[in-house]
């Protein structure tokens, strides 16, 4: 076994991560599903969307050849759309709450009708938000992820001078750097973010890292109102021996690379391990198979009815020839010559139910091994707590504090997104943005 770079041809890995969900091919094949749906008066799709999407509406403006329409109902509830269309787990969301589904028929295709309205307009670059005339307040957006772009889109649109620092060389976030690339290319988030910015008044200085080349103090002293949009980025360790040896990686950082650099360059194990199951887990999972890997396993310490992602991120990863190994938590990495060899596993069973109604992971005592020459560690991520308690923000875990509208403990310091609630949708981050903007609008007198 070994690590190897550039297993397939270039037509092999064009064909291994082109678009896993492709876009409607004909403006008739878009009308036959539009007007397929109900237009439910009291539209479930809409009250499971946390953005709030006016689904039904934006649909019978597809039906009705009114695309620009369509994609401004979109764009007013959530200015990343486009790219949502591609990546929010539709099937627990807005498509999930389909009333199709209680038909037992299949829901309308909310994501792909989603995706027909809003890329032309990127793509056109339709000037859907005239931009009111400036006010003279200028408000210092952190982060150009998901929140901190649609906070900055709606203060600017509204006459607010917006400045955005952002830590990487590109805005986009989780979108542009930890997605998987079959979901969405960097390319597409690339013109998502010029669409976004090209409303005006938004000025985005890159490789600026908060607590690094910008500290809060300032904004606050040359800002009149300041929205914090950070996310999360710290991967969790296992906490386990052995977890430092060579061909043990982080899922976020291994993510990052694939979406940084050419497939090529991307080293992958014969035998990868995968520990975790959310949906950054199924991401790194199915990619290390699509590079070449010729066994993946991930290994999950509840079961599958516990699982965090979607049932159809499970039949992503299963199609694509990974294997599950249920009920298990590793326990040891075991290496030679300073290289995995071996991961170790408990295994466990499920214990009592907990006040949530989740049964918690109990080991049993006994192990089994998993020969490996990779292991990927998918655990989840954690807060900022550092950046975040010595900047004086009060918070929970790391996790900052805010009031029902945005406001931290800091005066005229807003935030949202990943930063507070530890990491969800980026539809979640989306509506956090517009939630903090709104907020500040108000606080600038507005």
């Amino acid at each position: 076994m070994s690590i190897q770079n550039n297993r397939l041809s270039d037509s092999e890995y064009r064909l291994n991560f082109e678009d896993i969900h492709p876009p409607f091919e004909t403006r008739e094949g878009a009308l036959v599903e539009a007007n397929r749906c109900l237009f439910c008066y009291d539209a479930p799709c809409t009250k499971s969307c946390p953005t709030s999407i006016d689904v039904p509406t934006f649909i019978k403006q597809i039906a009705t050849d009114n695309l620009k329409g369509s994609a401004k109902t979109i764009f007013d509830s959530n200015i990343l759309g486009a790219g949502c269309s591609r990546v929010c787990p539709v099937e627990k969301l807005c498509e999930g709450a389909c009333v199709y589904n209680l038909l037992e028929e299949k829901p309308i295709s909310i994501a792909r009708l989603q995706r027909y309205a809003t890329e032309p307009a990127i793509q056109e670059k339709w000037p859907l938000y005239p931009r009111k005339a400036s006010t003279g307040k200028k408000v210092a957006v952190v982060g150009a992820g998901p929140a901190g772009l649609s906070a900055a889109h709606v203060l600017a649109r509204n006459g607010v001078e917006v400045t955005v620092y952002e830590k990487e060389a590109k805005g986009g976030g989780l979108m542009t750097y930890g997605v998987a690339a079959y979901k969405v290319t960097p390319e597409f988030c690339q013109d998502e973010v010029d669409y976004i910015l090209s409303v005006g008044g938004i000025d985005v200085k890159y490789n600026q890292e908060l607590g690094k080349n910008v500290h809060l103090s300032d904004l606050q002293q040359q800002y009149d109102a300041v929205f914090l949009g950070i996310g999360v980025g710290i991967a969790r360790g296992l906490d386990i021996p052995g977890e430092n040896l060579e061909g043990v990686v982080d899922a976020i950082s291994y993510i990052y690379d694939i979406r940084t650099k050419s497939f090529q360059e991307v080293p992958v194990g014969d035998k990868v391990v995968v520990i975790g199951l959310g949906m950054t887990a199924i991401d790194a999972a199915t990619q290390s198979k699509r590079l070449g890997a010729k066994e993946v396993t991930i290994v999950y310490r509840r079961t599958e009815n516990e699982k965090p992602c979607t049932d159809e991120e499970v039949d992503i990863a299963r199609l694509d020839g990974c294997q599950f190994v249920w009920l298990a938590a590793p326990k040891e990495v075991i290496g030679q010559n300073g290289k995995v060899t071996h991961l170790v596993c408990s295994k466990m069973k499920l214990g009592e139910a907990d006040a949530s109604g989740r049964r918690a992971p109990v080991d049993t005592g006994e192990t089994f091994t998993l020969e490996t020459d990779m292991v990927i560690k998918a655990a989840g991520q954690i807060p900022f707590e550092n950046l975040i308690s010595t900047n004086g923000l009060v918070h929970k875990n790391g996790k900052v504090t805010i009031a029902s509208d945005g406001s931290t403990n800091l005066k005229g310091i807003f935030a949202g997104g990943d930063c507070v609630n530890g990491g969800k949708e980026v539809v979640d981050a989306v509506q956090a943005g517009k939630v903090g903007a709104g907020s500040i609008l108000k606080y600038l007198e507005l």
